[in-house]
């Protein structure tokens, strides 16, 4: 049996139980952004803002994590992020050491939602004072919310300036953005500052949720793409970051990836596609991806480092190399459909932008 035989014989998920393990541990540790906030007070409504979902996906969406919090990965079938939202705080024995156990696996940023007109926040303060007393989570991002509600300009600011005041007294320096969610004229205000703070603290929410201008149908093709090839990033890097699982787990996972891109651009997935798409890539590239899988694997198996650095650089490359790879396919997959050629050149090069602008998502993930 050739070697691309027994390569192709590896994208049956049913036969490998690795590739299913990686799934589960990769949503088991999704990058998590925690909601916190009063009933009402505006966290569902920024869910459906930034996913563009309706209220009835997201209500259905949320799933009892915590006795005091409910959690939503998303997108539902390929989830590549989760929201955690904190429902308990009405009740007086509100503890948040359940929730900060929650998040304490994930890489997370802490959103308190203020609706701009309510000056009683005195559950959500006393929940914060406890969060930064735990020391685990440092920064925290205010969302001022229906902020247009408030017409008069001037009583506008002097709510939000009272707010901020009440967070600062009891978490410290915190930055903000104001939004209001209601309608005006069909979009949401404030979104678009409210994504890049958001992506400043949790890079994939930039990937997710920033509207980007598109120079081309290709471009928009792989945007409608990229949920699937970061939910398959995700769990590379998840089983990566497992001494001696990923050198059978991450080319596995790949593998499946490019089978299901395959089919997204109508084209049969089998032994001849595989090794056209491995000619070009070209023998170099190959040459250098097997080498860097091995030696991953090697650095894992190290005492001590392996088990930290070395895990967590695995799991961080395997995530880059993953989504590079899944990129470049789809340009390929792309122009193959129509009958257009692909330089082996064009094709490393986009792969290599790709890993680059991925990075600051997967080093994020690196605690997977």
């Amino acid at each position: 049996m050739s070697l691309l035989d027994r390569v192709y014989r590896t994208l049956n998920p049913a036969a490998n139980p690795s590739l299913e393990k990686a799934f589960q541990r990769s949503e088991a540790h999704l990058p998590t952004l925690w909601l916190l906030g009063k009933t009402g007070a505006g966290k569902s409504s920024l869910v459906r803002a930034l996913t563009g979902l309706d209220r009835v996906e997201v209500g259905a969406g949320f799933r009892p994590c915590t006795l005091t919090s409910v959690r939503y990965a998303y997108p539902t079938e390929t989830p590549v992020m989760a929201f955690l939202d904190t429902r308990g705080l009405a009740e007086a024995d509100y503890d948040a050491r359940e929730d900060l156990a929650n998040c304490e696996r994930t890489s997370h940023a802490l959103i308190v939602v203020m609706k701009a007109e309510d000056p009683e926040q005195s559950q959500v303060l006393a929940a914060l004072r406890q969060i930064r007393r735990s020391g685990k989570v440092r920064e925290a991002l205010l969302v001022h919310t229906g902020v247009l509600q408030i017409d008069d300009v001037t009583e506008r600011e002097r709510c939000i300036a009272r707010n901020e005041e009440q967070v600062r007294q009891n978490w410290g320096q915190v930055d903000a953005v104001a939004v209001d969610f209601g309608d005006l004229d069909g979009r949401p205000y404030g979104l678009k500052a409210l994504t890049q703070k958001l992506a400043e603290r949790l890079p994939i929410l930039g990937e997710l949720f920033e509207h980007r201008a598109h120079a081309d149908v290709e471009e928009r093709n792989f945007q409608r793409l990229k949920k699937e090839v970061i939910w398959y990033a995700g769990a590379a890097g998840a089983a990566d970051a497992i001494p001696a699982v990923g050198l059978v787990a991450v080319p596995t996972v790949q593998l499946k990836m490019l089978h299901s891109l395959a089919n997204q651009y109508g084209l049969a997935y089998d032994r001849r596609l595989l090794a056209q798409f491995a000619a070009a890539l070209g023998t170099g590239f190959g040459v250098h991806y097997a080498s860097r899988l091995g030696l991953r694997q090697l650095l894992k198996l190290i005492p001590v480092v392996g088990q930290t650095v070395g895990s967590a650089s695995a799991a961080a490359a395997s995530y880059g190399f993953t989504y590079a790879l899944g990129r470049a396919a789809c340009l390929y997959f792309y122009r193959l459909s129509r009958g257009e050629s692909i330089s082996a050149a064009e094709l490393q090069a986009l792969y290599k932008n790709a890993f680059n602008h991925i990075l600051p998502v997967a080093r994020d993930e690196k605690n997977l």
